[in-house]
């Protein structure tokens, strides 16, 4: 995977999100896609094991998003209904690693969210492994870091 190739994947995969393309959103995943953003703890420093330690949202593998994608879309799920407007911007993607069939990537990220004639900024750095399955990209791996000190909202896959 070449850096124009990453670029595009993870472009598109913003631009889904922004355009509630949730099914779309789904299969940029892998099935065994773990999908985490650890929490700041008291001595601010993040968490670093989502099975003992608190997260923002942990999903073990795509199981979790889809469920999450399903609340969604179904109107099962009170803090996104109604759904915000969001746009995303990536920027300083960099590949750190290449391996046999992956790449590991980390780039930084600003979100506006616009919900009941309020807008609000959530923005980090985010870690992502991409592999490549058959002719597809896939994520394999993404944990984002969120540098915002206060929330006043619950954070969902969307704002990220």
């Amino acid at each position: 995977m070449d850096y124009q190739t990453v670029c595009t994947f993870l472009y598109r995969e913003a631009r889904y999100l922004d355009d509630r393309e949730w099914d779309a959103w789904l299969t940029c995943y892998a099935e065994e896609a773990e999908y985490w953003m650890p929490c700041w703890d008291d001595d601010d420093q993040l968490t670093e094991d989502p099975q003992s330690q608190v997260s923002l949202i942990y999903y073990a593998n795509r199981n979790g998003l889809e469920d999450r994608v399903f609340r969604i879309q179904t109107e099962r799920s009170s803090a996104s209904t109604p759904e915000p407007r969001t746009n995303h911007m990536l920027s300083n993607i960099e590949i750190l690693e290449a391996r046999d069939g992956e790449v590991d990537v980390r780039y930084n990220f600003h979100t506006l969210s616009h919900r009941y004639r309020s807008t609000d900024h959530y923005f980090g750095t985010i870690y992502v492994t991409l592999m490549k399955k058959d002719t597809d990209i896939k994520i394999k791996k993404k944990k984002i870091v969120l540098k915002n000190d206060y929330i006043r909202q619950v954070i969902d896959i969307y704002h990220i």
